[in-house]
């Protein structure tokens, strides 16, 4: 087990993360900023939807999901179909310029890392990727069902493995 101090610098440095996070949201067009690129790469990620899923995996309210659908939408990234279930409700799917959109979105955050990053090796890269998604897999059980650290249930990812994406647009 790490020491306390060590826990509190990991605390600091995650705090410090804001401002890759602000590099990031500078590399995104004028026309999608990041809560429209979000929603295209959960499109993208998990198929069509409902408003109200896309909220939860969003994590925000659904009149802010509204705003950011409507905006994806205007710009022919997204269309709105009715559901068959539902003709209340509406079906949310990526459309091929919507795809194109995000191919660019990843473009554009990929050769900043690789800008940012030019001085790291590989190694360090992929050590970096593998100690983040461990680090997010150590946050994945909440509630009353946590699983212990290091012993995650198959169930625990399944149910909460969306929650893993909800940040990070592209």
């Amino acid at each position: 087990m790490a020491t306390r101090s060590h826990y509190q610098e990991l605390a600091r440095q995650l705090s410090a993360v804001g401002a890759v996070k602000r590099g990031l949201a500078r590399t995104l067009p004028p026309e999608c900023p990041g809560g429209s690129a979000a929603v295209l790469a959960l499109l993208a990620e998990h198929g069509e939807m409902r408003i109200s899923r896309l909220a939860e995996l969003l994590a925000v309210d659904i009149s802010v999901t509204s705003r950011h659908v409507a905006h994806v939408a205007e710009r022919g990234w997204i269309e709105r179909s009715p559901d068959p279930a539902d003709k209340r409700s509406r079906i949310l799917r990526l459309t091929p310029a919507g795809g194109e959109q995000l191919d660019e979105l990843s473009r554009r955050t990929t050769e900043m890392f690789a800008r940012k990053l030019i001085d790291w090796s590989d190694e360090d890269v992929g050590r970096l990727n593998a100690l983040l998604s461990r680090l997010r897999d150590s946050f994945a059980c909440r509630g009353s069902g946590e699983c212990l650290p290091g012993k995650h249930s198959g169930d625990c990812r399944t149910r909460h493995s969306e929650d893993a994406h909800t940040r990070t647009p592209v």
